[in-house]
């Protein structure tokens, strides 16, 4: 850069001799000024201009400068992208699906009991199993590290929780579901979620972006996870079914609205009750939303994971939004069962208003003959 800068200015120098002693040049014609140069010659003012570079100065303290800001870039860039693999390794993946809505958890515990992991609560609606690194592989020694083994949550409602399984052996392990299930969905309803552990943390728990930071994962742990995932992939699942009763009243309303009527069969509606009632019974009694765990009132660092997770997986809201979609579907079926009422009562009172025409007509023919028989 400094050689770069000398022959500009040499060359510079070079042109402004070289138009001073030329004679051919007129001279100025304006009086200088006290505060014009000593050159008042005319000039060429394009090179006043400094050419362009992209460097921001052409001075070697600055160019320096700007090599150890590049080089600074570079190197938080690497640190970012190091910081980012670190970030992914290590990583326990959590899946949790629902496939069914109902699950025989005797049988398949029969089926599987010595991968069954005993349990540490009372609750009897799930069972944990837990598997080795590789399916065919089970039944090998029993290791300390949590991470290599395949873990299996199955709950009573219908919901799996996959822990450290890849993508390509989840269809084994929701084979050994389905032969249990009932009530199978035509799609089976998937959310994806991680661990990751660090034994150096100094809290027991610590919260990111799609995934929780445990300072250990034991089987504790992953019963608390699995009972949140399960809960919340089992909601998305009943909200969809609240979803198209509301849809399915929406278009009543708006055929409602163009006509003044409608047309519903009454078993029909007696139906969409019946949906609607179960579905709350099932979020409420079934899949245990509002329950306490066991484990997390006993341990306070459950208990914490617990309350993360359902703030994060936002239960409590969601529930608060599925509540008011059954109190809309609720309203209208109470508003349709009147509509219903009142047409069988019109009906009722019609037939009533018949049969005693019927009979007025009756007796009129009957006075008639019989006056008809006294005047003979």
């Amino acid at each position: 850069m400094g050689r770069w800068r000398a022959s500009l200015i040499i060359s510079r120098v070079i042109l402004v001799t070289k138009s001073i002693n030329n004679p051919y040049i007129s001279p100025n014609p304006f009086p200088r000024s006290p505060i014009s140069p000593l050159i008042s010659e005319p000039r060429n003012y394009f090179l006043n201009f400094r050419s362009f570079s992209a460097l921001p100065s052409p001075s070697p303290h600055y160019a320096e400068d700007f090599d150890v800001r590049i080089h600074e870039f570079n190197q938080r860039h690497v640190v970012e992208e190091e910081s980012l693999e670190n970030e992914e390794d290590g990583k326990i993946p959590v899946k949790a699906f629902f496939l069914c809505t109902s699950v025989d958890l005797k049988s398949m515990q029969a089926e599987n009991s010595r991968y069954v992991i005993p349990p540490s609560s009372r609750s009897s609606n799930y069972i944990a199993l837990r598997f080795c690194d590789s399916p065919l592989q089970n039944g090998g020694p029993v290791e300390q590290n949590v991470s290599c083994y395949r873990y299996m949550v199955v709950f009573q409602y219908g919901s799996s929780v996959l822990f450290n399984v890849e993508d390509h052996e989840v269809d084994f392990y929701m084979q050994a579901v389905r032969r249990h299930g009932s009530g199978l969905l035509p799609e089976m309803r998937k959310d994806d979620y991680a661990i990751k552990e660090k034994p150096l943390l100094v809290e027991d728990m610590q919260g990111g972006p799609d995934y929780i930071v445990l300072k250990n994962l034991d089987t504790d742990s992953i019963r608390v996870i699995s009972s949140v995932l399960g809960q919340s992939i089992a909601l998305d699942y009943f909200v969809s079914q609240v979803d198209g009763m509301v849809e399915e009243f929406a278009e009543i309303n708006r055929g409602m609205e163009k006509t003044g009527t409608f047309t519903m069969d009454r078993r029909k509606l007696f139906q969409l009750v019946g949906k609607a009632n179960s579905n709350l019974a099932d979020v409420i009694l079934k899949v245990g939303l509002f329950e306490r765990s066991e484990i997390a009132w006993r341990d306070a660092k459950y208990a914490q994971i617990l309350d993360y997770l359902r703030e994060e997986y936002e239960v409590t809201q969601r529930f608060g939004n599925l509540d008011f979609k059954l109190k809309f579907v609720e309203h209208n079926i109470h508003f349709l069962q009147e509509v219903l009422q009142n047409r069988k009562s019109d009906l009722l009172e019609w037939c009533i208003i018949v049969l005693l025409s019927i009979e007025n007509v009756i007796s009129v023919c009957e006075i008639v003959r019989g006056s008809m028989g006294t005047s003979i």
